[in-house]
């Protein structure tokens, strides 16, 4: 991970005791809840991007429901 660098962020009242509700069931510090929500949050972002990109790329085939289980040799889901 490297060195880190301290910042400091304003939360509403009700954020920060729902922080620390999570710290002290952890028994973790809320700096690291903290860092794990933003890490989360930016590996969200990334696959959402990876998502966005495929789909605004017409080379990228878009597949049915059908097509997409038909080579793993079972039928879809009914929903």
């Amino acid at each position: 991970m490297g060195g880190s660098t301290a910042t400091g962020i304003r939360l509403p009242k009700n954020l920060l005791a729902q922080i620390e509700e999570v710290a002290h069931a952890r028994k973790r510090a809320k700096a690291t809840i903290l860092r794990e929500a933003v890490e989360a949050y930016l590996e969200d972002w990334a696959d959402y991007q990876v998502a966005l990109d495929r789909f605004n790329d017409p080379t990228d085939p878009v597949l049915t429901v059908e097509e997409f289980y038909q080579p793993l040799g079972r039928k879809p889901p009914k929903l």
